[in-house]
């Protein structure tokens, strides 16, 4: 791996639930990166990732408040909002897990992160895939690679969920959003829908799910990691 100095100025904020992973991790990069800032759980992060500002940001895929998945998806949500000019580019997101389970690799990569390491990694190699991930490349733990190019060509089955199954490629779209809390008048703009085809789909996934509110959806699509 390189020693080279092109990782030193490349800001990092770790998120694991492990205060020893957290310590280990920012003491096996240091020198190598600038570590920002530390989180334990999905809320703390949003919030220390949004003051730091990171280039990369180092993620566990199992923690309290939805995992690294739910992270990913709301720090990047968050960011589209605040910044519809493109001044400011979101962070890029490495995963870093003792899992090496196929449908995590997939959740964290469909979610929007750049690269998935396992825990068995090095300080340097993970120097260097933080240098390579800020710098726009994905980054993978050799055997991990390979699900995620069987799963996005299609060869890997994803898993099955009857009750989403239900739903039409629409309804989806809109439930991802409602759970997302965005009004009825941002999905319609969003999805170039009208306010009243939205509100029909909504009606339909309550129906279909047997659900009986905004709130009942919004929980419902996050236990399934789809918001």
């Amino acid at each position: 791996m390189s020693d080279s100095a092109s990782e030193a100025g490349v800001k990092v904020f770790v998120v694991d639930d492990h205060p020893l992973v957290r310590s280990g991790v920012r003491s096996e990069l240091e020198g190598r990166v600038d570590v920002v800032g530390t989180a334990g759980d999905v809320d703390e992060a949003v919030a220390g990732i949004a003051a730091a500002r990171p280039d990369v940001v180092l993620v566990d895929v199992h923690m309290p408040g939805g995992g690294g998945a739910e992270l990913i998806r709301r720090v990047l949500t968050a960011a589209e909002k605040a910044n519809a000019d493109a001044a400011e580019p979101a962070p890029r997101f490495l995963a870093l897990s003792v899992s090496d389970a196929a449908e995590d690799v997939i959740a964290v990569i469909r979610a929007g992160a750049r690269g998935y390491l396992t825990k068995t990694v090095s300080g340097a190699e993970l120097a260097e895939a933080i240098g390579r991930v800020a710098a726009g490349d994905a980054v993978f733990s050799p055997r991990l690679a390979g699900f995620v190019l069987d799963a996005f060509a299609g060869t890997m089955p994803l898993p099955s969920d009857p009750e989403l199954d239900q739903l039409t490629a629409r309804e989806r779209d809109v439930l991802r959003l409602i759970a997302r809390g965005y009004a009825y008048k941002e999905v319609a703009r969003r999805l170039n829908l009208s306010v009243k085809t939205v509100e029909t789909h909504v009606s339909s996934v309550l129906r279909k799910l047997q659900l009986s509110s905004r709130h009942e959806l919004t929980r419902w699509a996050t236990e399934r990691r789809l918001v």
